[in-house]
């Protein structure tokens, strides 16, 4: 790796840990001597990157610091280009912009010679139909969960019985033929998981969930047997 992929690799290194992290450790990681490692710290600070600590310490990034995607390995990039198309392709409307919106603004960000690899990286994914009607619905239920706030949804069941449902959704499912919304269902007190093709009509309340969206996802993850996600 040559000095400009070690540095980057460095700022990702710091960006991902919290504490403080020794020059050994980072050495052991980017192969190089600790001498060569103190160097590559000190030309980082000369360019602006807010890294705090010294020899013998260790180093920390300080928060809110951002830099933008210059460098990707192939694999990243491709990852990032795949799953971007993917969710290009999705009738999600507000969603699929953004994503063609994020592939933009890296390449933007990027050497041209990365540009060159998202355009020519031959990865698409394979997308099926759907329904078109529901990207209203969807936009709606993201809104809820950013809010945290109660979604209320005209509902039909499997056998196509009409019901009235006060939820909290926490995660929405995007598979490739349908979308789920996995919620607290305030009826049932219980977890329960909606499809978006069967929701009549959807509108915010103004009462908050009961619970931060984030535990209420936790417990899903319990509930299903995942103790152990994160």
């Amino acid at each position: 790796m040559d000095k400009t992929g070690r540095l980057f690799a460095i700022i990702d290194s710091l960006r991902r840990r919290r504490r403080p992290v020794t020059a050994e450790i980072l050495a052991e990681e980017q192969g190089v001597s600790v001498r060569t490692l103190y160097r590559d710290v000190q030309a980082l600070i000369a360019l602006g990157a807010p890294i705090e600590g010294e020899a013998g310490v260790g180093y920390v990034l300080r928060p809110g610091f951002f830099l933008p995607p210059l460098m990707f390995t192939a694999d990243e990039l491709e990852a990032l280009v795949l799953g971007a198309r993917w969710v290009e392709g999705r009738q999600d409307g507000a969603l699929s912009r953004a994503a063609g919106l994020a592939l933009a603004k890296i390449a933007a960000a990027s050497p041209d010679d990365l540009k060159q690899r998202i355009d020519e990286s031959g990865l698409w994914p394979v997308n099926s139909r759907w329904r078109e009607s529901n990207a209203p619905l969807l936009a709606t239920v993201r809104e809820a969960m950013r809010a945290e706030k109660t979604l209320h949804i005209d509902y039909a069941d499997e056998k196509g019985a009409a019901t009235e449902r006060a939820i909290w959704p926490a995660a929405l499912a995007y598979f490739e033929d349908r979308q789920v919304i996995a919620a607290w269902c305030l009826l049932r007190q219980d977890f329960r998981s909606f499809r978006i093709d069967r929701i009549a009509a959807a509108r915010i309340g103004d009462a908050r969930f009961g619970r931060r969206r984030a535990v209420l996802m936790a417990d899903w993850w319990r509930k299903n047997g995942y103790d152990d996600a994160s």
